[in-house]
């Protein structure tokens, strides 16, 4: 009968979505503090996500929560010029890089739940996200961070999923080995990564895009099934 010690997420897709109400404010705020409506496709954020880094400053790649404010400081300043915005730039990129970043998430509906139920049975936890430093911030203000010893996040390792640094770096966070782990990612390529590593590893398909295998399971609480189907 095999034990486990710990257990590993990804968070995006797998712990958190993205939390619309805080989208539409985002929105609201930006257009109340510049006149202008924010349009931001994944294109044109990444254009100027680009720029951002280009400018190469001391903090770039950004290490802390403090460096990631900020980039992202530096982030709006452009998109502001760009957006056509004349006045007091400097200051309205300042407070848009401070306070609406892309940090605001929700967590899925069974979270909680099967948190509390790793948390009672005494398994370690931790975070493996590719993902800047404001992980840990993140998970702290939808009230998960309790939850978990380690945040183990791309920024700060240098190299991202499904690279086995990044996993290596987790494990040895926690002091635990990789077959005393249990992960789950809602990228494929990723959640092998960890079972190549040698972690009990599943795929979380919420929506049913891929093709399925034992390991992939729609809901957390299928964790917990496997688990107790086979007396873990």
């Amino acid at each position: 009968m095999k034990t486990y010690k710990a257990i590993f997420f990804d968070r995006d897709g797998t712990l958190t979505k993205n939390d619309p109400d805080m989208d539409k404010e985002l929105h609201r705020r930006y257009n109340e503090i510049t006149g202008v409506e924010l349009d931001l496709p994944y294109e044109r954020f990444i254009k100027f996500f680009n720029k951002a880094l280009e400018q190469n400053k001391p903090y770039i790649p950004y290490k802390t929560l403090e460096d990631e404010i900020l980039f992202f400081t530096d982030f709006y300043e452009l998109l502001l010029i760009d957006d056509g915005v004349e006045e007091n730039i400097k200051e309205k990129a300042m407070y848009l890089g401070e306070k609406l970043w892309y940090v605001y998430k929700k967590p899925y509906d069974e979270v909680i739940e099967v948190l509390e139920y790793f948390k009672n049975k005494g398994y370690i936890m931790g975070v493996i996200s590719d993902c800047p430093p404001s992980l840990k911030y993140s998970l702290e203000l939808i009230g998960l961070s309790k939850y978990f010893t380690s945040f183990t996040a791309s920024a700060i390792v240098g190299v991202g999923k499904p690279d086995p640094k990044i996993y290596q770096y987790a494990l040895d966070l926690e002091d635990v080995k990789a077959e005393e782990c249990l992960y789950v990612d809602d990228t494929l390529n990723e959640a092998d990564g960890a079972r190549i590593m040698g972690m009990t590893s599943f795929h979380i398909d919420r929506k049913g895009k891929h093709k399925k295998t034992d390991w992939t399971i729609s809901n957390l609480k299928e964790i917990i099934e496997y688990l107790e189907r086979w007396w873990v």
